[in-house]
């Protein structure tokens, strides 16, 4: 509602509403209208509205206060204003308080005073109306948000229910931790899988729950980062099985009233993918022990015809048979390769470990390379340490294989004319080995994947091969109680070390030792 500073004027006294005509025009307020009759005057204000009233106290039809309180039920934010007598003050202060008349001005008047109060009086009224409209304003906000309010409350019920939902249904189990290891809460397929009610769960620490020898809870609750946990088993309280399980472990931050964020933890139980993993590693075990008997069989007969048994051979049947002779040879060796990470896997191949000179089998290692070596003119460099005053207990075989694929891949990987480097020396009671190639090298991100199973796992393509020949290496060496690495970088060769620890053995102890 806009105001346009409207004033209605009643005195009966015909000189005094053209005296107070003749002054508001010289102040501008144009829009008035007078009246001597208070019935005229109301009649009026039932179709037009006024911003400011003013009116006599004393008039022979209606005294002041009646008029003004009439109008004041037609227009409650007009400001009312009463003109009175020194004789009528009392009266009039009491109409202030009865009517909520803004203001009484006694007669005579001051004409500037009688302008200031009614400018007053307008702004007054410009602020009524306002605070009305932001009220208003305001009530119709309050009403929005109130509905906006029961809007998102019922999104967010929904929403919680329908996660509920999810989190009582799901096939894994599902704890939630504080950052003490405390459990908080645990969905229905977790008290499954542990075989404990909810309430005992929650008097637990999360330590107490899993079995694992890697698996440091203190240390993982502090680095409040995204983790996947495997080699974890837990035990059914119920029937007393071991379940084997991966753990998804995710950190969810504090809420604004809240001090410390929590864990979420994901239990999956994957004691089928193992079962389905033995089967299959079983398969392959037997797949492969079968294919030695025929390998064998072919070898043996090629190696019948190439040595005249049946009648002589042309040049090109002899190489023929000899092509086809090492074919089945490397066929054979890939068998017993795969038999052997089986069973290392498996824990059924024991080590035979004996006591014996580390010089000797590095020299016999290195003589049977050395025809590859030096068909692509390639120089082997021998540089030993300590050798020659102790021996090492191992199983000789075992570390035959690991060494004799360490050089085959220096070989195989350095160009020709290069050079490759077999360090060895005692340490005190350990044993360090390594092989360097000066080839391409490999960059520093593809070195974890060449140790695992059937990796070629370089960026740029190293071979064709199986993958089995480190990961196999690592299986003995591990089984040793060592260690295995590799430091390489593209451009810069390769250097492949292992350290077998506490191998080495005195001269006095070797006669508890078959040589």
């Amino acid at each position: 509602m806009q105001l346009v500073n409207k004033i209605l004027v009643l005195d009966d006294d015909k000189l005094v509403t053209s005296s107070l005509k003749s002054l508001f025009s010289l102040e501008g307020l144009t829009d008035t209208v007078y009246f001597n009759s208070p019935d005229e005057a109301l009649n009026y204000l039932q179709n037009n509205s006024r911003d400011v009233i003013i009116s006599d106290f004393m008039m022979p039809q209606m005294n002041g206060i009646e008029f003004l309180s009439q109008a004041k039920k037609l227009y409650p934010n007009a400001s009312m204003i009463l003109l009175t007598g020194y004789a009528d003050k009392e009266n009039a202060i009491k109409a202030i308080n009865e009517v909520g008349l803004y203001k009484y001005i006694e007669k005579p008047w001051d004409n500037d005073e009688l302008i200031i109060n009614i400018k007053n009086a307008f702004e007054r009224s410009r602020l009524i109306v306002s605070l009305e409209e932001k009220n208003a304003q305001l009530e119709k906000y309050s009403n929005h948000l109130e509905d906006l309010v029961k809007e998102k409350t019922s999104d967010v019920v929904e929403a919680n229910e329908r996660l509920s939902a999810i989190i009582n249904n799901c096939a894994d189990g599902i704890i939630i931790l504080s950052t003490d290891g405390k459990i908080c809460s645990v969905n229905p397929a977790c008290e499954s899988l542990f075989g404990l009610s909810e309430e005992i769960m929650l008097s637990k620490n999360v330590k107490d729950l899993f079995i694992s020898e890697d698996v440091q809870w203190s240390t993982i609750l502090e680095e409040k980062e995204e983790k996947l946990l495997r080699e974890i088993e837990v035990v059914n309280a119920v029937n007393g099985n071991k379940i084997p399980v991966e753990i998804s472990c995710a950190y969810i931050p504090p809420r604004l009233n809240e001090v410390n964020g929590k864990y979420v933890l994901v239990i999956r139980n994957v004691n089928f993918q193992k079962e389905m993993e033995h089967l299959r590693e079983d398969f392959i075990a037997t797949l492969t022990h079968d294919l030695r008997t025929p390998s064998v069989a072919a070898i043996q007969t090629l190696e019948y015809f190439l040595n005249g048994k049946l009648g002589e051979l042309n040049e090109k049947q002899k190489m023929l048979l000899q092509t086809m002779k090492k074919s089945n040879e490397d066929m054979l060796g890939l068998v017993n390769t795969l038999l052997e990470v089986y069973k290392y896997e498996a824990g059924r191949l024991k080590l035979v470990k004996t006591a014996f000179p580390f010089e000797n089998l590095l020299n016999e290692c290195v003589e049977q390379v050395m025809p590859i070596a030096n068909s692509k003119s390639q120089n082997i460099i021998k540089s030993f340490k300590n050798l020659d005053i102790a021996n090492i207990v191992a199983d000789r075989n075992e570390l035959r294989r690991v060494i004799i694929n360490l050089l085959g891949n220096a070989i195989k990987y350095t160009q020709n004319e290069g050079t490759i480097e077999v360090k060895a020396e005692i340490d005190g009671d350990d044993l360090r080995f390594s092989v360097k190639d000066n080839g391409e090298g490999i960059y520093k991100k593809d070195i974890p994947k060449l140790f695992k199973r059937f990796s070629q796992g370089t960026q740029e393509k190293r071979s064709i091969s199986t993958g089995l020949g480190l990961y196999l290496s690592k299986q003995i060496i591990d089984a040793h109680g060592g260690k295995i690495w590799l430091e390489s970088d593209k451009g810069k060769g390769s250097e492949f070390f292992f350290v077998l620890l506490n191998a080495v053995i005195s001269k006095k102890e070797e006669t508890l030792w078959q040589v």
